[in-house]
This record gives C-alpha cells, structure tokens and sequence, in this order.
C-alpha cells in the first residue's frame, strides 16, 4: 500500500500510540506533584510524532530524514525520562521497562526509515526534476 500521507506511516502510528501511554501514565497519582516532569516528558513525547508528521509534509527525503533524526532524539529523551519516573517511584519498574523497550523499537523503527529514504528512489516533491520549460 502506498504511503499518501503521515498518517500511513507505522512510525507515525507507533508514536501515536505511545503518546497515548504516555499521558495515561503521567495522570497516575504518583505523577501528580511534579508537574515540570509532566510537562517535559508530554512535550517530548508531542515531538516525535509531530516531527515525524512535519518531515513527511515537507516533501522531500532530506528534509524528511532530518526531522526524523530529530524524532529519534525524542524518542531518547522520553526513555531517559522513563528512567528518572522509575528513579523518583513514579513508575513501577516493570512497566517503565516496558515502555523504554517499546521506545527503543520505535527507534530503530526511525532509524530503519530514514536508512530506506536514502536509498529510496523517490526523492519526493522537493526533489523531483522540474519541467522543462516548452514556448518560453
């Protein structure tokens, strides 16, 4: 099936759902008093799927590869993050593991992605030779 928007990428659809998750978490009680690490782990998590969205919406390999390589980086800091919630009791160990496993694939997720755009045929619109010029 052919990718005709952000929406069709897995990626996009990972990252999705793990937002998700990752509100559901930080709304539990041991969550409730930090609201800076709330804020700063939602905001991160926010970046990579609208990266991802951003990138794709740019229309070109390059520019795509970049905000994906800048998703990635998100996705780190999220797992980072889900270190120090574990660290502070914030979340239980198990789970947290969970989840920062399921970010590493989410990575190299990206990272197999943005290994396929520059290999990839399809440059997208940006790209793309132009028109030659007919009766100017």
């Amino acid at each position: 099936m052919a990718t005709e928007t952000f929406e069709d990428l897995k990626i996009w659809q990972e990252a999705r759902r793990l937002t998700d998750t990752v509100y559901a978490i930080t709304r539990q009680p041991s969550f409730m008093n930090d609201f800076g690490f709330i804020n700063q782990i939602r905001r991160a998590m926010i970046e990579i799927s609208s990266k991802i969205a951003e990138g794709y919406e740019r229309g070109g390999n390059r520019e795509f590869s970049q905000s994906l390589a800048t998703a990635k980086g998100y996705a780190g800091e999220v797992r980072s993050q889900l270190y120090l919630a574990m660290d502070r009791g914030y979340i239980e160990k198990e789970k947290g593991e969970t989840l920062i496993n399921e970010f590493k694939t989410l990575s190299r997720m990206i990272a197999g992605f943005t290994k396929y755009l520059k290999t990839a045929d399809t440059k997208g619109t940006t790209q793309k030779p132009r028109p030659e010029n007919k009766g100017a």
